[in-house]
């Protein structure tokens, strides 16, 4: 009885993410065109009509080999979904793309000797700034961050707001700090805005320094110089990308069964 249980559970949980994986897709055809020939094969068994029998289990061993073939794209993606990778990774993916994008744009504008200055909007909005630049509006690249700060275009002069993962505004004129004693005499201008909007807001200015190629990360009114490749996607990463505190609560009717059974 308990053997049964178990098997009625399993075949169960199979169907759930069967039809969980194929459910709003072309696939979903396959699962109605099987529930089906099921049924009909059910009538074939039960009036004991022996010819439509063999010639079902023919055609059974014909479209197995045919539907993997059409359908490969459909369970291709079913299995993708069992990635180990798991719902944690698709959720950080996004970020991931647009954080590999804006530091290699960075660090690409800094072996150019290109000076920039990016803002990371965070909490503090920063449309007081942004109305008062050439609005861009368009979803992050690292090529249009780029070309921006390419000296062939009239938008380089400035700063750039990045709010969330979009493009928001260039060519933005920021406050300049007055308390300089944090500056080097080789920063100039891009350095000096960049604090004084730190101090101003909680934003993450990044600034690529067209004299030395270095890049410079201000934050709450201080200047770190400087800042390598691995330490500058650790500090946005830790800003605009916190580890999240894992709930105990069960999310999917899998782990709600794991867990009914180490009680």
């Amino acid at each position: 009885m308990f053997i049964s249980l178990i098997e009625i559970i399993l075949i169960a949980v199979a169907l759930y993410y069967l039809l969980t994986f194929f459910w709003n897709t072309r696939a979903m055809d396959l699962v109605y065109g099987i529930l089906a020939f099921l049924i009909i094969y059910l009538i074939v068994e039960w009036m004991h009509l022996p010819v439509l029998q063999r010639l079902m289990y023919y055609f059974v061993n014909v479209a197995v080999i045919a539907l993997l073939i059409i359908f490969q794209p459909e369970i291709r993606l079913a299995l993708s979904k069992l990635s180990m990778k798991g719902k944690k990774y698709r959720e950080y993916s996004e970020f991931d793309k647009f954080l590999n994008g804006i530091t290699h744009c960075v660090y690409r504008l800094a072996e150019q000797r290109l000076g920039a200055i990016v803002l990371l909007e965070n909490q503090d909005s920063l449309d007081e700034y942004a109305r008062k630049a050439v609005i861009v509006n368009a979803d992050f690249s690292s090529e249009l961050l780029e070309s921006i700060f390419s000296t062939t275009t009239p938008l380089h002069d400035g700063a750039v707001i990045i709010s969330g993962i979009n493009i928001v505004s260039a060519a933005t004129i920021l406050p300049l700090a007055d308390d300089t004693s944090q500056l080097a005499k080789s920063m100039g201008t891009r350095h000096r805005a960049a604090l004084g909007i730190s101090q101003l807001t909680d934003a993450l200015v990044i600034v690529v320094s067209e004299e030395t190629g270095r890049v410079a990360i201000a934050r709450d009114g201080i200047m770190t110089r400087g800042v390598k490749m691995d330490r500058f996607k650790g500090i946005v990463s830790s800003i605009f990308n916190p580890p999240q505190v894992k709930s105990d609560k069960p999310t999917n009717l899998l782990e709600r069964m794991m867990r009914w059974f180490e009680r």
